[in-house]
């Protein structure tokens, strides 16, 4: 939000030269721009009000957790780690979500401790664990998730509301209404509402819409106060895409639910990630190599690779590439930018469009890398993940320390 070029050419972000950036810190690199998170958070509160979630799972470290807080939202978490760093930033229980669909009983009683603000239910056997852990916890406020039937138009991998999926209750086949009465014949659990979640990268707000409506049925009969739409909303990665805007999905999503029956008085929260983080930074690397093959195409490598970014390898993710040097640099050349592990896969952006006369040792951009990049890094071929800095008013700080290679050994006995 705050990107801009320089009088010498140079990406300028939160007010911060980011070869200056890379100069202290190194590649690759994720740098943040601040107070676009920020205003991205704030613009979630104002859609959706209080109870709304920041998805940790697009990007988390114990900074994000505090400043998604900060702004007034809650944290959703799937794992003990996720809720383990949650905590550990100093953020109370009752700002907590806890998902998973596989969540065992160890992740259920930490739960528990840290006194989450709802336990998002996702199966038979996890209402049978929750009964058998309840004694003595009053009360145990839940939300159960539904699938709602609607297949949305995103990569397979990411749709999660179709009736063939690992997570929730159908609503089509009646196993939502019977994990309803299941719940309300466990004295100390007390459901409090509905969640969905369709997918991830939705661009079309009509599979939203949809959604709510087969939601609003199943939910209105029950009388319950709160319904949770999930997040999944897109972004733009690619020139020419364009994505709605969280106060755009909103509106959409909450006029659908109020046409359709659900009063004022319910409370609508969602669980927006993506659409927090993902344009909120841009990753750089240094270029090591770069391979013309004549007739064939041109091989530009970097420092990084497929384990500081899986999702064009995982999805067929796509994204641009430029010079930091030269932002507004015409890009002609066409390369194909690869990593630097033992993978063909190992590809960054396939078909990228550069600048003439780049060269070994000059840095180049990825940008919208904020959301699922760090957060599914690896160590593959041990190479260490990147450190990240959050730039604001001119500061670049030091939010997650680059791995050393001594710490890739640290658990081998």
């Amino acid at each position: 939000m705050t990107s801009a070029v320089g009088p010498d050419g140079h990406l300028l972000i939160g007010g911060c030269d980011v070869v200056d950036v890379v100069a202290e810190h190194g590649t690759p690199v994720f740098i943040y721009d601040e107070a676009h998170l920020r205003a991205r958070c704030r613009e979630a509160v104002a859609t959706f009000g209080d109870g709304v979630a920041y998805a940790t799972k697009a990007f988390l470290c114990k900074e994000m957790a505090r400043l998604a807080v900060d702004e007034g939202m809650c944290l959703d978490v799937a794992t003990a780690g996720e809720l383990h760093t949650a905590l550990s930033a100093g953020v109370s229980g009752d700002r907590i979500v806890m998902h998973g669909n596989n969540k065992s009983d160890e992740e259920l009683a930490a739960a528990l401790v840290a006194g989450v603000r709802r336990i998002v239910v996702d199966s038979d056997d996890e209402i049978s664990r929750l009964a058998a852990l309840a004694h003595g916890v009053h009360p145990i406020r839940v939300l159960l998730r539904v699938t709602p039937g609607i297949e949305a138009h995103t990569h397979e991998f990411v749709r999660t509301g179709q009736e063939d999926s690992k997570f929730g209750f159908s609503i089509a086949s009646g196993a939502a209404r019977t994990a309803i009465e299941h719940l309300a014949s466990i004295p100390s659990v007390e459901l409090m509402g509905i969640h969905a979640h369709i997918g991830s990268q939705v661009f079309d707000v009509s599979s939203f819409a949809k959604a709510a409506e087969v939601l609003a049925g199943l939910f209105i009969p029950l009388g319950l106060g709160e319904l949770c739409v999930g997040g999944g909303l897109g972004v733009a990665y690619l020139n020419g895409e364009v994505a709605p805007s969280i106060t755009e999905w909103g509106a959409a999503v909450i006029g659908t639910l109020h046409a359709s029956g659900v009063g004022d008085d319910v409370t609508i929260t969602a669980e927006p990630g993506r659409s927090i983080s993902a344009q909120a930074a841009v990753t750089l690397y240094r270029i090591g190599t770069i391979k013309v093959l004549p007739n064939i195409r041109t091989y530009v490598a970097v420092d990084g690779g497929m384990s500081d970014n899986p999702r064009p390898v995982l999805y067929g993710s796509g994204y641009e590439a430029f010079d930091p040097t030269r932002v507004d640099a015409q890009r002609p050349v066409a390369v194909r930018v690869v990593g630097k592990h033992c993978e063909s896969g190992d590809l960054i952006v396939p078909d990228a469009r550069v600048p003439e006369h780049m060269d070994v040792g000059d840095l180049l951009a990825t940008p919208v890398t904020g959301a699922y990049g760090y957060s599914m890094a690896s160590t593959y071929n041990k190479v260490p993940r990147p450190s990240v800095i959050f730039v604001a008013d001119g500061e670049a700080r030091v939010v997650v320390r680059r791995e050393r290679l001594d710490d890739l050994i640290r658990l081998d006995l």
